[in-house]
Parts: structure tokens; C-alpha cells; sequence
């Protein structure tokens, strides 16, 4: 049953120490603020880095040739070699753990090299499968991206990004069928490509033209040669598994030394992402620590201030215990004290914080910021309240037991 004249007391209680209340209080206060907005930015953190990966395979993995820095079967080390198209058929029947395979070649970055009439512009252009795309997903605004008999046909077409797109074309023009100049030669468009992920390789998605792997080959004399091998594993396969037999499997194509570490480029990026988990679940422990390391500072102060206050009134808590007043009733007394104060301080703490990570949300939000809505769960607001409660009890235990300690003899003949 609510207890009016109870809390009436309590509220006398702490506006009667209002200066003293409030100094303490901050504490709490201060502790509760810094949790949340170290928790909102945290999660702002998580999803930016979210944001930057969506749409890029992490089973994923990647090699490139390098120069040999071990002798092997009559050659010397520093030979220079090439992955070419007769590793392909080879990884696609011995790694059985593969997904995807797409080989990709780079070119272009001189000046001007993709022309429409008058409008020009410097960007990359790259050759690759149509199982790139399933590794660094792309949006198509037109079009279509590269197929399997654009591959097979050796067709002259292309994905241009969308800022290329934004160069060459009127704005809201389709460019599909539309004929560009690529480093000297006639492609057509067939598609425009906008980045789904900040994660790129080889130059961002918007401003780099893509062309058949095979085409490419062919219309720049490249031969057979390789410059870059993409892969990713099955579900539920570790991409250490595919990256070993594929290392593995190069190393005896090209007649490489098993134990040549140097000699084959390759990165994991399943590992990669791995260590930004790792970093994030760090950074959040970190976060709680130092949170509530501080609200606990602030409880200290809180539970002295309750024992000052204890001190202060030990004449009215003995004549309370005189006048049948149970131990109960005294430390119920100490406890609400300290939780009001505490529970007052720690709210005022959050709503402060919830209303300075909105605001911050809305400034992130004009623009592509690696900060992403920088807000607390409704978990995390129900999990606070409970720290909040917990500490206020903790803060007013001692308390209570020194004034349940109080003889009513000695209170009343206290000055």
C-alpha cells in the first residue's frame, strides 16, 4: 500500500540536505551520463562498421602473385610469375570447400581514359566474373551487371559506376545500349553500378568500369595472366580451409616452394573481420567498466552523505525506536533515501544522454558518416534501472545498519 506520510519524509529528508543532495547526486548523475553516451557511441561505432561491410562477402579471400624468396627445382628466388587461366579449372576441381571464384584483372587510371563525345574522365577499369559480384555486391541503377556468355561471347560491354554515370550521361538519362571509349577502345554500356559496401578492391565501385574477364584479356593483349583471384567458401566452412588448398594448389602449378611465404599474396578477410568483433566486443567491456566504475564513485558519495545524514538525525531515529519504531522501519527509512536519491540522479542521467545521442543522431545523419545513429537499446535503459537500484541499495546498507545500531537511550539523551 503506498505510504504517503513515508514519502513525504523522505522528500523533507533530501530537500532538507538540498545542497549537500544535489553535489552528491551529481555524482550518480555524472556516472549514468557518461555510461550512456559511451554505450550510444559504442553501438553508432558497431553500426558504421556494419554499414561499411554490408554487401561484401566475409568468407572471403584473395590472392595475387609475388616474387619467390626461395630457389626451387633449378630456379632462383626473386623469380617474378603470374596466376593464369589454367589455375581456375584446377582450384574449381580440387577445393571442394569453394563458393565462388572470379579472376580480376586491372587497368586504366591514365588520364582520360573513358570518353563519351566531349565529357571524359580518369578512372579504373577491371575485369573480373559475374561471381564477383556475389563478392562485392553492387546495386545496379540500370541494367544489368556481367553474365556468363558476356563472358563466353567475348562481348564488348561494360558496367560503368555511378559517378562515371554522372560524367558522361545527362542526369536521369538511361545509358544501356549507349556506346563509351575505354582506354582507346568502344564498349557498350549495359549497366550503372553503385556500391553497396565501403569495403572496395581496386578502386571504389562508382568510379571504376567493369568489363568481361575474358574480353578484357582479349582487347588488351593480356594474354592469359591474372592479376587478382577472388574466392569464398561454402556455409559453415572456415575460409582458412580454401585459402591453404589454394595456396597449396598455386604453389605446385607455378613450381613455388611449399615453404615460400613471401611468394603468393594473400589475405583473409573472414580473419579481418574477426578482429574488428573482437576490438568491438573490447571497446564495449571497456565501456561498462569505465560506466559503471563511475556510477559506483558516485554511490560512495551517496552512501557518505546517508551516513551524515544518519548522524545528524540519530535523536529523531531513537525517539522513533522509542516509540516502537521496529529495526525494519529504520532501515526501510535509510534504504528509500538513498534509492530515491539515487534513482532521481541516475534517470535524470539517462534522459540527459538519450536527448544529446538524438541530437548527435541527427547531425550524422545530413551526410555518410562512419557514426551510425548513435542510440541506446530499450534493454540497456531497463538494464540501467536495475544498476540504478541495485547501487541505490548498496549505497544505503551501511547506513541503515549504523542507524538500526542506535539505542534509544543514548539518542534521546544525545545533544
Amino acid at each position: 500500500m503506498f505510504d504517503l506520510d513515508r514519502w513525504q519524509e523522505i522528500w523533507i529528508t533530501i530537500t532538507h540536505n538540498k545542497s549537500r543532495s544535489v553535489l552528491t547526486a551529481f555524482g550518480v548523475f555524472w556516472g549514468m551520463l557518461m555510461l550512456v553516451l559511451m554505450v550510444g557511441a559504442g553501438n553508432a561505432l558497431e553500426k558504421g562498421m556494419s554499414s561499411q561491410i554490408e554487401g561484401f562477402a566475409t568468407n572471403s579471400c584473395f590472392f595475387a602473385s609475388e616474387r619467390t624468396t626461395l630457389p626451387y627445382k633449378g630456379f632462383r628466388k626473386g623469380r617474378r610469375w603470374d596466376m593464369t587461366n589454367s589455375d581456375i579449372p584446377v582450384i574449381r576441381e580440387k577445393v571442394k570447400e569453394l563458393q565462388y571464384i572470379s579472376p580480376v584483372l586491372f587497368g586504366g587510371g591514365t588520364d582520360k581514359n573513358v570518353v563519351r563525345g566531349e565529357k571524359n574522365g580518369s578512372y579504373q577499369v577491371k575485369g573480373c566474373y559475374p561471381e564477383y559480384d556475389l563478392i562485392e555486391k553492387s546495386k545496379m541503377l540500370y541494367g544489368r551487371y556481367v553474365n556468363d556468355i558476356d563472358i563466353a561471347e567475348k562481348r564488348k560491354v561494360c558496367v560503368i559506376g555511378e559517378r562515371i554515370y554522372e560524367v558522361l550521361f545527362q542526369k536521369g538519362e538511361d545509358p544501356t545500349g549507349k556506346q563509351i571509349r575505354v582506354n582507346g577502345i568502344y564498349f557498350q554500356v549495359i549497366g550503372v553500378a553503385r556500391s553497396t559496401s565501403g569495403v572496395s578492391i581496386g578502386g571504389q565501385t562508382a568510379e571504376t568500369v567493369v568489363l568481361p574477364f575474358s574480353t578484357m584479356q582479349q582487347a588488351f593483349n593480356q594474354g592469359n595472366v591474372i592479376h587478382f583471384l577472388a574466392a569464398t567458401a561454402k556455409e559453415g566452412v572456415p575460409v582458412k580451409v580454401i585459402q591453404d588448398k589454394i595456396l597449396e594448389i598455386l604453389k605446385q602449378q607455378h613450381q613455388i616452394a611449399p615453404e615460400d611465404k613471401e611468394a603468393v599474396f594473400n589475405m583473409n578477410i573472414e580473419e579481418q573481420f574477426k578482429m574488428f568483433n573482437y576490438l568491438g566486443i573490447g571497446i564495449a567491456a571497456l565501456i561498462w567498466i569505465v560506466g559503471l566504475g563511475t556510477i559506483f564513485a558516485g554511490a560512495i558519495g551517496v552512501s557518505n552523505i546517508m551516513l551524515v545524514t544518519v548522524r545528524e538525525r540519530t535523536k529523531e531515529i531513537g525517539i522513533r525506536r522509542a516509540l516502537g519504531a521496529t529495526p525494519r522501519d529504520i532501515i526501510g527509512q535509510i534504504l528509500s533515501e538513498s534509492i530515491v536519491l539515487t534513482v532521481i540522479a541516475g534517470i535524470t542521467g539517462i534522459v540527459v544522454g538519450v536527448g544529446l545521442l538524438r541530437a548527435t543522431g541527427i547531425v550524422l545523419s545530413q551526410g555518410d558518416q562512419f557514426f551510425k545513429d548513435p542510440q541506446i537499446s530499450f534493454g540497456m535503459a531497463v538494464i540501467s534501472l536495475l544498476i540504478l537500484l541495485v547501487i541505490g541499495t548498496f549505497a544505503g546498507y551501511i547506513p541503515a545498519q549504523r542507524a538500526m545500531m542506535i539505542k534509544p537511550v543514548e539518542a534521546i539523551g544525545e545533544e
